[in-house]
């Protein structure tokens, strides 16, 4: 049987959807049919094109309630509807906890986590009045799920991010799916700031069991999955998108003077 992943009709934000993984997921959603709306603070160099159609961009700060309810009322207005949400803006500078003072951490955690709990209220005010309801996606991070040493804010976002989608999951059953994808290490035009030079990054994919960094198309495949039909009786779940995610360290260990 062959899956149909069509959202032809149906319209889709993208928060932080201009770039790097948000970019991915922007283009994998324009690739299935969908209508898209990214949005961000700063608008992009040049607008996120695929299957030979654009993306819509509007500015919006994600950290100011006011603001995101504007946007997501204008959005249900001008559009007609609002089928998904996914919650991707957020990230992190690498920042030991004893550098930058609690205020910097607390920012961090404003953009991870509050940021998609001020979103996700606005949107759901959109898709409740709807018949066919609506799908929110959190884009979680392995990090919230394992130590996180020089991204401990952050961490502890995505941990609590994927709390809030599962409770989210409940609240607004069965009207509104709430899920979160878990994803590890990702490939985009920033990754050198993380892991270095392409040899770096090559040595960083080894790690993986599947031998590579995750390609931003990966994590817009699988968000395309959960807005979709075919997973209409899924919520509240967390899929991991890490490649296997890491090999043990004391295999490394065991075998390295055999």
């Amino acid at each position: 049987m062959a899956v149909d992943l069509d959202m032809s009709g149906q319209v889709a934000v993208v928060t932080g959807g201009t770039r790097g993984v948000g970019a991915g997921i922007t283009r994998a959603f324009l690739e299935a049919g969908a209508e898209v709306v990214t949005c961000a603070r700063r608008a992009p160099d040049k607008p996120v094109e695929a299957a030979g159609r654009t993306a819509r961009f509007l500015p919006v700060d994600l950290r100011d309630p006011e603001a995101v309810g504007s946007f997501f009322a204008r959005v249900g207005s001008e559009h007609g509807r609002l089928d998904t949400l996914v919650n991707n803006a957020g990230g992190t500078p690498y920042r030991l906890l004893d550098d930058g003072g609690p205020g910097r951490h607390a920012r961090v955690v404003e953009l991870n986590l509050l940021a998609p709990l001020t979103a996700s209220i606005a949107a759901h005010e959109v898709m409740r009045g709807r018949r066919s309801g609506g799908s929110i996606v959190m884009i979680g991070s392995v990090s919230g799920s394992r130590p996180s040493p020089g991204s401990a804010a952050y961490g502890a976002a995505k941990a609590g991010l994927e709390h809030l989608a599962r409770t989210m999951a409940v609240e607004w059953a069965p009207r509104i799916r709430v899920n979160t994808l878990i994803v590890g290490m990702a490939r985009t035009e920033l990754s050198h700031l993380h892991y270095g030079d392409e040899e770096a990054m090559a040595a960083v994919g080894r790690t993986v069991p599947l031998g590579r960094l995750a390609d931003p198309a990966d994590v817009g495949d699988a968000c395309v999955f959960l807005a979709s039909d075919r997973a209409s009786y899924i919520s509240g779940a967390s899929l991991l998108v890490h490649g296997g995610g890491e090999r043990p360290a004391f295999l490394d260990a065991a075998t390295a003077n055999q």
